[in-house]
């Protein structure tokens, strides 16, 4: 027998180490060569990680949580005859059977500590017999009252010989203090302590350092949508096998077609080197929420794609996010993004930047309001755009002259399909 050290590969270019995020195995356990040993997240993506030998599983990296380094080793599994042999084409290094206290990240295997003999059994503690039930004089009304509130009528401090409805009010208005709850009150629950791991993780430390380094401020308008859900309605009635069409293709088109004449919001400050990169094409990044917490793949050169298009791109993106089929590729390299609670959308929102970004734009909730139209009232479908800046980058006024820019094309949904 031998032992086979699993290092942690290379699994990303400039990836220097990777965080523990599930394991498949425990100690002890018989693996076979591909099987999935553990999930390690990056900064990109999570990635599976396969066993390349079979053997047995004898020492774990570490806890859930916990960050290897690449390179390091993260399990030692025993194998049958030589290590090496066992596993010619990896690049793994088999050692010897002292291979945990060589290899930095593995802990060694702690042998079973005896059992510790069994505490004397406590003798028997006799009880006191509990006192009789208190008489309590009430009438029916009364009683029932208080059984339908779920009260014991003998805790209950009666102002004469009888308890009365009275004395129930004075009862729900002071018992509290010794215990009282009402019927269907929310009960306290236990304190659950969520270890803070894996995307849930990476999004705190993104969000936090979004919020240290970027000065932001948020700008809002409000928008008149009436005339683009009318040709949003029309164009799904006759969309045959094309996807249906949401608000959110027309407004990607609309924030592609006004980018032009505002290159400082589709950007990227390097704030160590000091530099802002201007891109001339648009790497969406659209906020999708999963299971696993906050993500943001990304419709590649959407200033080229049209409504239908980006619909369908839509669709893919948010579904391979929540199944966790998304590629590391397909989660990086936005320069602008989207982030939208379609209809809990709210009145307005503050999203944080996508650092290195420089904004981050947030449709809100449409609703439907009386407005002017002249000396007419007329109903309207009316929806609020936010749009968050890095104010190092983006001055207030070109920010509000985007959004304004935005609105018009939003506002005349036949100048989104103009040449």
């Amino acid at each position: 027998m031998a032992r086979f050290t699993f290092r942690l590969p290379d699994i990303g270019e400039g990836i220097a180490e990777a965080e523990i995020v599930a394991w498949h195995v425990k100690v002890g356990d018989k693996v076979s060569e591909d099987q999935q040993v553990a999930d390690m997240m990056t900064d990109k993506a999570t990635v599976e990680m396969e066993s390349p030998v079979s053997g047995v599983v004898v020492a774990l990296a570490g806890e859930v949580g916990e960050m290897v380094a690449i390179g390091s080793g993260l399990m030692v599994i025993e194998v049958e005859g030589d290590a090496e042999a066992a596993a010619p084409a990896a690049a793994e290094t088999p050692v010897e059977d002292q291979v945990e206290a060589e290899t930095p990240g593995v802990e060694e295997v702690a042998e079973a500590a005896p059992a510790p003999a069994p505490a004397p059994e406590p003798a028997p503690v006799a009880l006191p017999e509990p006192a009789p039930h208190k008489q309590v004089l009430a009438s029916p009304a009364v009683r029932a009252r208080a059984k339908d509130l779920g009260i014991d009528l003998a805790s209950v401090k009666a102002d004469g010989n009888h308890v009365r409805h009275a004395d129930l009010d004075a009862y729900l208005r002071y018992g509290s203090a010794q215990g009282y709850h009402a019927p269907h009150a929310s009960r306290a629950r236990e304190d659950l302590p969520v270890k803070v791991i894996g995307m849930r993780r990476r999004i705190a430390e993104n969000m936090a350092a979004s919020k240290r380094a970027i000065p932001h401020f948020t700008y809002v308008d409000e928008i008149d949508v009436t005339a683009l859900e009318a040709m949003r309605a029309d164009l799904n009635d006759n969309r045959g096998q094309r996807p249906k069409l949401t608000m959110l293709p027309f407004l990607i088109v609309a924030i592609c077609r006004a980018l032009p004449d505002f290159p400082m919001i589709n950007a990227r400050y390097d704030d160590e080197a000091g530099v802002v990169t201007r891109h001339g094409r648009v790497h969406l990044g659209m906020a999708a929420q999963t299971d696993a917490g906050l993500m943001v793949p990304v419709i590649r050169d959407a200033q080229d794609k049209n409504v239908w298009q980006l619909a369908s791109e839509i669709s893919r993106l948010a579904e391979a996010a929540r199944t966790g089929k998304a590629k590391s590729e397909e989660l990086s390299g936005s320069t602008l993004t989207v982030t939208s609670l379609g209809p809990l959308g709210g009145i307005a929102t503050t999203p944080v930047i996508n650092r290195p970004e420089v904004a981050i734009i947030g449709p809100n909730k449409i609703v439907e309001r009386p407005i002017f139209q002249g000396d007419e009232i007329v109903r309207a479908k009316l929806m609020n755009l936010s749009i968050s800046c890095d104010h190092r980058v983006v001055d207030g006024w070109d920010a509000a002259s985007f959004v304004q820019a935005v609105k018009k094309l939003v506002e005349t949904p036949v100048l989104l399909f103009a040449d």
